[in-house]
């Protein structure tokens, strides 16, 4: 009994498993129906019954039996059902079928209806400037042709759809330039009755475009109903009703965007209604008569393009691609460009900068709370909104100073989208700050260029109290705030193209350092350029008619001085950052590099400026109008300092961060070579403060020669076999400056002194190579 059990269990599970066969079975037999159904073929179905009937008449359910012997049964072939066969009929190429249809089906009725629309107007064009017919004829006429191309585009709906929109959008591009033409050329109909009748069209396109589930009604409608002003203008200038009916549009367009995000549309319009609001602005405004015009309008474009842009997304809650942040970041450009300009060009909306900077902000804050309460969308939009908040407060300040606001604009967009990118992970933000990092860096130049206080007034500025010095401020400020946020290595890298990466991550810090140095630097050179245009003075010079007019030539020469003392002071600074934080070993030799191209510009025109200004101070030739005091004098160590602080910082990063030993030997030679050609200056300084006329010939050939012995001394004691060679290099050029230069000019005693002091040195030399020769030559031996 136990294998019984046994077997029927087993037959139980196969038969559960032929079920389960004869389901799967059924609905690939539903299936092959439908199909069948689609093609209408009827001789098939019968065919289909009798498979069908065969199949589930050949599975049996088994009774259960007290004693069931296993049969086996030979495996039946897999069934496999007739394929059907099509008609054959001449089929066009799939390419082919699509061009024919797009063109048939949608181009040329687009083309018709557009031709139709420009037909019209022209025709009534024609009419109006050949008196043909009278105006209320001609209006009549154009409504009823309007409401026979719509209601034909009605009763085509059921059969061709497309088409039928077609007809239905320009029998509203027709009725909107009917009724404009009916207020605004002939006053046929009051102002209150055309805007009410161009509101109904405007609901009417609008409930066509959902009805239909088509942007064409809408963008042939609403958005080609912005040409017709023009098309059919006789230059009135009646810019309100013009801005009016531009807004209905708008209007529309808003609604639609609660139901669909049709970009086309939206596109469009953006870029139409600025374009004709700018050209208006630039060629027409008065700021006499059109300012409350101007403003309130440029408030209702901002507005609705406002919602617009925000409304499907929020609704729909998805998220925002570049194209929308570009849309949106553009419309907030536009209206604080533009509003700034109105403001700026009024006598008294000149004091209202600051405040329609801070409005902007509330504007931006609104919708962020609004957005954050009911919680309407992705965060990376309440970031964004967030951000303009803070852009537009954050240059309130300097805005309200006449600032440079565009830059600060840019830099702060640049600062909120590389934040949201990078921490959020969203690429194409972190691609668009990318952008406007590049467009406020060239911005900020241009403001450099104009950044002088040379404005015909005799008052000194106020150094570091002043627009220009404020915006450098924020500017860095931004670009710090990237780079902080470039160097976090928590955040994973939103952009996968490695190239921009790494050309972006020589550029952030590169703007920043350039900022950091140009917004100090214009202060200092601002501060003399300002000293110098109150330096002007007139001489009255005995026979001449015109007096002479001159100026303080001396003050260029501080500024010089003083812009090459902050430059070495900077890059010092900049080089003890690299050594003692970031330790960045490119960083570190871009700093070597530009260092040494300034110590280069000290010891050639640094020192040359310093050597006129003693001159100048020795011949006291201009003590009568100007104070030339001992300034004139110490400047030059103040100088000195600035650039041993700069050598010492370069042999920091040189000796600790890089362990090149050609490097350290080349940065030894190029220290001694500065400090000999610093004391060559120093003694050429005091020498001809002295009046000795012999400087340049006996003093510096003994100079040389003593230095020469010292770095023997010091490459012996320090076993430093390029540091001697280098003595023998200096003594060897102090040997020809003697024979081919000294000895034609110098005296017998001077000569005497030269060549006796050369030649005590060169023997002391040779003492001392022969004294620790053991030295010397164990070391060349290591070093073989």
């Amino acid at each position: 009994m136990a294998e019984n059990s046994d077997t029927i269990s087993q037959l139980h599970e196969k038969l559960e498993a032929l079920l389960k066969k004869q389901e799967l079975f059924s609905g690939e037999i539903n299936e092959l129906r439908i199909e069948i159904n689609k093609f209408k073929d009827v001789d098939a179905e019968p065919v289909l019954s009798e498979i069908e009937s065969s199949i589930n008449a050949d599975i049996e359910i088994p009774e259960a039996q007290p004693e069931i012997r296993p049969v086996f049964v030979a495996e039946q072939p897999k069934f496999v059902p007739p394929k059907y066969i099509r008609p054959q009929t001449t089929i066009l190429p799939e390419a082919g079928r699509n061009i024919e249809k797009f063109i048939g089906e949608n181009l040329i009725s687009k083309i018709g209806i557009i031709i139709t629309v420009i037909g019209v107007a022209i025709g009534a064009k024609y009419s109006i400037d050949h008196q043909l017919i009278n105006p209320f004829t001609r209006i009549i006429m154009g409504y009823m042709a309007g409401l026979i191309l719509f209601g034909f585009g009605i009763k085509l709906k059921a059969k061709y759809e497309n088409y039928s929109a077609v007809l239905v959008s320009g029998a509203m591009a027709i009725m909107y330039f009917i009724t404009y033409f009916a207020y605004d050329f002939y006053g046929l109909m009051p102002q209150y009755t055309a805007f009410a009748l161009m509101v109904v069209f405007t609901a009417v396109t609008v409930v066509a475009a959902i009805k239909y589930n088509m942007q064409v009604i809408a963008l042939i409608g609403l958005v080609g109903a912005y040409g017709v002003p023009f098309m059919l203008s006789n230059n009135t200038g009646n810019v309100a009703i013009l801005f009016t009916y531009i807004a209905i549009i708008n209007a529309g367009i808003l609604v639609i965007a609660f139901q669909k995000y049709w970009k086309p549309i939206c596109y469009s319009s953006f870029l139409l209604t600025w374009l004709i609001y700018f050209a208006w602005y630039s060629t027409k405004y008065h700021v006499e008569s059109h300012l409350g015009l101007a403003l309130v309008f440029l408030s209702v474009f901002f507005l609705i393009f406002y919602v617009t842009f925000l409304a499907y997304k929020l609704i729909q809650k998805e998220k925002f691609d570049i194209g929308d942040i570009v849309l949106l970041l553009a419309n907030s450009f536009i209206f604080f460009g533009i509003g700034y300009s109105i403001l700026d060009g009024h006598a008294e909306g000149q004091y209202l900068l600051g405040l329609f900077s801070v409005c902007n902000a509330l504007i931006h804050f609104i919708v962020e709370v609004t957005i954050y309460k009911q919680k309407l969308a992705d965060r990376n939009l309440g970031y964004l909104v967030t951000g303009l908040t803070l852009v537009f407060i954050t240059i309130a300040i300097p805005v309200q100073l006449d600032g440079n606001w565009v830059t600060l604009l840019w830099a702060g967009e640049a600062a909120l989208l590389f934040w949201i990118g990078r921490t959020k992970g969203v690429s194409y933000y972190e691609m668009l700050s990318y952008i406007l990092m590049i467009c406020a860096f060239i911005s900020i130049i241009q403001d450099w260029n104009t950044a002088s206080y040379i404005t015909g007034q005799q008052s000194l500025p106020k150094p570091f109290l002043n627009k220009s010095f404020l915006s450098s401020v924020l500017f860095v400020g931004a670009f710090a705030f990237i780079n902080i946020v470039n160097s976090n290595k928590t955040y994973s890298l939103a952009v996968n193209r490695q190239d921009v990466l790494k050309i972006m991550s020589f550029i952030i810090p590169g703007i920043l350092l350039i900022a950091l140095y140009n917004a100090f630097r214009l202060e200092i050179t601002n501060y003399w350029d300002q000293l110098y245009y109150n330096s002007d003075l007139t001489k009255q010079i005995t026979g001449q008619l015109k007096p002479d007019h001159f100026r303080n030539e001396d003050i260029p020469r501080f500024k010089a001085i003083w812009t090459l003392n902050y430059t070495l002071f900077f890059i010092a600074v900049m080089s003890f950052v690299n050594f003692k934080w970031t330790k960045h070993q490119l960083f570190a030799d871009i700093i070597l590099v530009v260092g040494t191209l300034a110590i280069l510009v000290f010891l050639g025109p640094g020192l040359y400026m310093l050597s006129e200004l003693r001159e100048s101070y020795l011949s006291q030739e201009m003590a009568q109008y100007y104070q030339i005091a001992i300034i004139y004098l110490w400047i030059r160590y103040i100088s000195m300092a600035f650039a041993a602080l700069m050598l010492f910082a370069a042999y920091k990063n040189i000796y600790r961060v890089f362990l090149n030993t050609n490097l350290k030997m080349v940065s030894e030679l190029v220290y001694h070579f500065c400090l000999v050609w610093i004391a060559s200056s120093e003694l050429i300084n005091w020498m001809n403060i002295a009046g000795s006329m012999q400087s340049y010939k006996l003093g510096l050939s003994i100079l040389w020669g003593v230095y020469a012995l010292m770095l023997i001394v010091l490459g012996i004691w320090k076993r430093k076999k390029h540091l001697r060679i280098g003595a023998i290099v200096l003594f060897t050029g102090t040997l020809v400056k003697l024979f081919l230069y000294d000895i034609s000019t110098l005296d017998t005693i001077a000569k005497t002194i030269v060549f006796v002091s050369l030649g005590v040195l060169l023997l002391i030399i040779s003492f001392l190579y022969n004294k620790y020769k053991h030295i010397i030559s164990g070391e060349i031996e290591k070093q073989e």
